[in-house]
């Protein structure tokens, strides 16, 4: 029996690389062919994506696949939301792409808010209103960079560059804010109020479509010329998704860490109430037809903002020895809000944690080790607050927890399985790229069932569960709930 191959372009905010899966009786493998960065542009008053450079880098990874020598069946990219790629009429790019942290955005939001309200942009959409999102970008477009172009996220406008085909992949589709989950189409409400082009954006395709095959230059350049480009999940989150090993009927959800946190979990239909409006719940497409419920929360970013003032006052150390400092520190002596507004703004982080402890009659913790405790446990009762809206708003109690985001902090995965009172599974760092393996396996036939593809992954990719084993994290959260709601 022969092996399928397929390609993976994992393009990330910070950095892409270019992946290879091997398909072989029942068995998948990963290997990396090309890591690279992703190199943002500053001008005097802009930022933007060097995207010229991150498509050459993609296309070397390409060629190196190409090296093997083996017959590959398709390649897919997926990306990062929000960020989008505008094209000419006869295929070429229209330069600059800007990043979604352009100071354009704030002008965007505001123009975006005089013409429709956020109420109505959530009731069409079901997504949360974001200062980088898509929607507010367009808000701050020059109506001549809009006219007779077309607007691809970015992994679909690379779908695009690599197969000529121009189509946008459902679960990009609905972050932009213009699309509607319900009605499965561009909402014209939108379109009209903002006055945006009809022909700005190309169909919406579901997760699995193939798109055709290379364009014959790429086909030559790389050496993959039986290959075909199939638009998988072009979003990171539903690409992972999809490549978890889930047990059919298993009520479970999502942990995504990072610098910010993404908590959700997958529904057949969304959930646009206003109530989940209310919570900041966000309902985005995965794969068949699914939807990610999901909403934001505060991640890493707090920890590296403690970091870098204590670097700024010559104390600097490392997560590790941090991680070591919090792990030996008193349980449970001080515990924040970090959904306080207070936490949304950088600088002086340490100081905030304390301020706040004093305010709120605790313990204040003086020395690195207790302020990372406390921002450890903090976060993780916070993921355990997250969970429960999830759980009322879904009707559903959840019984496993999956942790996507690569390397993570051991100590705080331990702390939100325990705060939880659930087993979390550690999700490998490459899991958008399984994922996006896996819908093309799916796309082309070669894996029958979305069950029969997380039953590969299960028998394939070593994870690591964490059982849930202390239970004085009861308390603490009635501590923390009573800090919220003061």
């Amino acid at each position: 029996m022969r092996s399928n191959f397929y390609v993976a372009c994992d393009l990330g905010a910070d950095s892409g690389r270019v992946m290879l899966g091997g398909l072989h009786e029942g068995r998948l493998t990963m290997s990396e062919a090309r890591r690279f960065p992703n190199l943002t542009v500053k001008g005097k008053d802009s930022l933007h994506w060097d995207i010229p450079q991150l498509y050459q880098e993609t296309l070397d990874g390409l060629r190196g696949v190409g090296a093997y020598e083996e017959t590959v069946d398709s390649v897919s990219c997926n990306s990062w939301a929000s960020d989008y790629l505008l094209f000419e009429s006869d295929g070429s790019l229209i330069t600059p792409t800007f990043h979604h942290h352009d100071p354009r955005a704030e002008a965007g939001m505001k123009n975006v808010c005089s013409k429709v309200s956020r109420e109505t942009v959530y009731e069409e959409t079901g997504v949360q209103q974001r200062l980088i999102s898509t929607l507010n970008q367009l808000g701050a477009e020059k109506s001549r960079r809009l006219d007779h172009t077309q607007l691809m996220p970015v992994a679909d406008g690379f779908n695009y560059l690599l197969g000529g085909v121009p189509r946008i992949e459902m679960s990009l589709a609905s972050p932009t804010q213009l699309y509607n989950p319900v009605a499965k189409c561009w909402s014209d409400r939108l379109l009209n109020a903002l006055r945006l082009p009809s022909n700005l954006f190309p169909p919406v395709v579901p997760a699995g479509t193939v798109l055709g095959a290379l364009r014959p230059e790429i086909a030559e350049q790389t050496g993959l010329g039986e290959a075909r480009v199939v638009a998988s999940c072009s979003h990171k989150i539903a690409a992972a998704l999809a490549g978890l090993p889930i047990n059919p009927g298993e009520h479970w959800a999502y942990l995504r860490t990072g610098s910010w946190a993404v908590m959700g979990t997958e529904l057949a239909e969304p959930i646009i109430t206003d109530t989940g409006r209310e919570l900041n719940f966000t309902n985005e497409m995965g794969y068949g037809g699914s939807v990610r419920f999901s909403k934001r929360a505060v991640g890493y970013w707090i920890l590296e903002e403690c970091q870098r003032f204590w670097m700024e006052k010559d104390r600097a150390l490392d997560s590790d020895v941090l991680t070591h400092l919090a792990g030996s520190s008193q349980p449970f002596e001080s515990l924040v809000n970090l959904a306080d507004p207070r936490f949304l703004a950088p600088d002086d982080m340490p100081l905030k944690i304390q301020a706040f402890c004093k305010e709120t009659n605790q313990t204040v913790p003086r020395k690195p080790g207790p302020i990372v405790r406390c921002v450890l446990e903090s976060l993780a009762l916070l993921y355990r607050k997250t969970l429960r809206e999830i759980e009322s708003l879904t009707g559903r109690e959840i019984k496993r927890l999956y942790i996507l985001g690569g390397p993570t902090n051991t100590l705080l995965n331990h702390f939100i399985v325990n705060a939880l009172h659930i087993p979390a599974v550690i999700a490998p760092a490459e899991a958008a790229s399984i994922g996006n393996v896996v819908v093309q396996a799916l796309a082309l036939g070669h894996i029958k069932s979305l069950d029969e593809a997380r039953e590969i992954v299960r028998n394939s990719f070593k994870m690591e569960t964490i059982v849930p084993h202390a239970v004085a994290w009861d308390a603490a959260y009635v501590r923390l709930s009573k800090l919220c709601s003061s």
